[in-house]
């Protein structure tokens, strides 16, 4: 019979990070489903909601620079739960009337959610290199426990989605953003207590000047990476549910069920990655399926310009072939990080690479309500191929194995 007390020690904080993951996870995913249907509800164009996201993203490339080094300083286990504390921070600032609610105060609350989420993040990847034992099968097992993580992570983003938009029609912006902080106090309670302190907290100090890679792959990789996130949310953060609101006139749930549809099945995609791809995957495999994923991107922004008629289809059906493609590359660069990093330096290499990471989301938030308020859905998405483009060119320079 099952008993959680008899696991190795190991497999228990795994377990114990991955529950913490998932918890922040579902809230993030949810406030910001909340934040766009909301704002949109309230009648603020797409351009004013990717600006509300903005210091989201800006902080979070700031946070991913910082985060590693305050990981190997202080340990990763307070890292993930000083994310906690912002996140419960940035949902109580939503606690105010509508009329407050001004677009200054919501940047400052999601730039808060932004160094919450990326602190998390950081500390959860970086701890399982820390975590699997040292046998002759290490590499296929980090793989396999990097791409459980990653993937039910982003099942959980998923439902978050869907929950911010079923507690937006059904109790309101301010219950849902008070819910949300409750329960993220329960979970801070219970990872202060569980959690192993010192785990990732190395024993010579740190120099500040050690959180820029000096490794030829980690800098491809995120480059690579960087090209890659901006191509997803140039279209998926802004661009698709406004356009589903307005254009195609679908109501909140049908919206946030979409996008909470499309993300569970992307990270059930990246928990089985290791199946699809092998379990040694290198440079060159990461190479091949962004390849993939930019023909198949530049296929359906064909199909939307040339056969109108069928958009909602199109769109559908096209967008949830892309998810499976862009899950299988997210979990292979999600596993590479981990690889190419050392122990000793584990949570600064981690925490460069989702700064490139961020420096995407970054890049495809602006682009996002830039482009779809000017040209329309059409122009994100030919955005988001020549981003895939430059994505498989940096894959060029990945490391291959011998």
């Amino acid at each position: 019979m099952f008993s959680f007390s008899n696991l190795q020690s190991s497999v228990k904080q795994y377990v114990l990070i991955t529950g913490n993951y998932w918890a922040f996870t579902l809230t993030d995913g949810a406030l910001r489903m909340l934040v766009v249907l909301h704002f949109y509800q309230l009648g603020y164009s797409p351009l004013s909601i990717a600006m509300l996201f903005l210091f989201y993203e800006v902080f979070g490339v700031v946070t991913n620079l910082l985060g590693g080094w305050l990981g190997s300083r202080f340990g990763l286990n307070q890292t993930m739960n000083y994310g906690l504390f912002v996140q419960i921070i940035a949902l109580i600032m939503l606690l105010v009337p509508n009329e407050f609610l001004t677009v200054i105060w919501v940047m400052i609350a999601q730039a808060l959610s932004g160094i919450a989420k990326d602190l998390n993040k950081m500390s959860a990847k970086s701890a399982i290199k820390l975590l699997v034992p040292n046998q002759s099968d290490s590499n296929n097992k980090l793989y396999k426990w990097v791409a459980i993580l990653t993937g039910s992570k982003n099942a959980m983003k998923g439902f978050g989605f869907f929950l911010g938009a079923a507690l937006l029609s059904s109790v309101g912006f301010f219950w849902a953003a008070a819910s949300m902080a409750i329960m993220l106090f329960i979970i801070l309670i219970i990872s202060v207590v569980t959690l192993e302190k010192n785990l990732g907290k190395v024993k010579q100090k740190t120099k500040f000047s050690h959180i820029f890679s000096k490794s030829k792959s980690i800098n491809s990789l995120s480059l690579a990476r960087l090209f890659l996130f901006g191509a997803r949310d140039v279209w998926f953060v802004v661009a698709l549910p406004v356009y589903f609101s307005s254009q195609l006139l679908w109501e909140h749930w049908q919206v946030g069920s979409f996008m909470a549809i499309w993300v569970i099945g992307y990270g059930i995609i990246q928990s089985i990655a290791p199946k699809i791809t092998g379990h040694s995957p290198d440079g060159r495999t990461a190479l091949i399926w962004c390849l993939m994923l930019s023909l198949i991107t530049l296929l359906i922004t064909y199909t939307f310009a040339n056969l109108g008629i069928y958009e909602e289809i199109i769109l559908v059906v096209g967008l949830m072939v892309f998810g499976i493609f862009f899950a299988i590359n997210s979990s292979l660069h999600s596993y590479l990080i981990v690889n190419y990093s050392s122990k000793q330096s584990i949570s600064m290499d981690v925490g460069f690479y989702y700064m490139a990471n961020a420096s995407g989301r970054l890049l495809g938030t602006i682009l996002s309500g830039t482009i779809y308020q000017k040209y329309g859905l059409g122009a994100c998405l030919l955005a988001s191929f020549a981003m895939l483009v430059i994505a498989s060119l940096t894959s060029l320079k990945l490391p291959r194995n011998k």
